[in-house]
């Protein structure tokens, strides 16, 4: 990180990391014969919820985001920043 990435993000709050888009990733898993729902922010490492809907695995996956970013905050942990949307040719 350079002086420059650090300075910047001395300034930033914990409200700015919490309204970063992260890229979503939503697919169907199977565990023990049941099949559920994975939304998971790739990005941010461990961050994944499951379940038996893929709205209720959104919803418990954004408390996941708010509370991984609030520990990764108090520790003083480096937050990832997404990556940049894929250009168009």
């Amino acid at each position: 990180m350079t002086t420059a990435e650090r300075e910047r993000d001395d300034v930033r709050d914990l409200g700015y990391y919490e309204a970063v888009a992260y890229l979503l990733v939503v697919e169907s898993v199977e565990r023990g014969g049941q099949w559920l729902r994975r939304a998971e922010y790739p990005e941010l490492p461990g961050c994944f919820a499951e379940a038996e809907s893929a709205v209720e695995a959104i919803e418990n996956l954004e408390s996941e985001r708010r509370r991984l970013i609030r520990q990764m905050w108090d520790g003083r942990v480096s937050i990832p920043a997404p990556r940049p949307p894929l250009r168009r040719a």
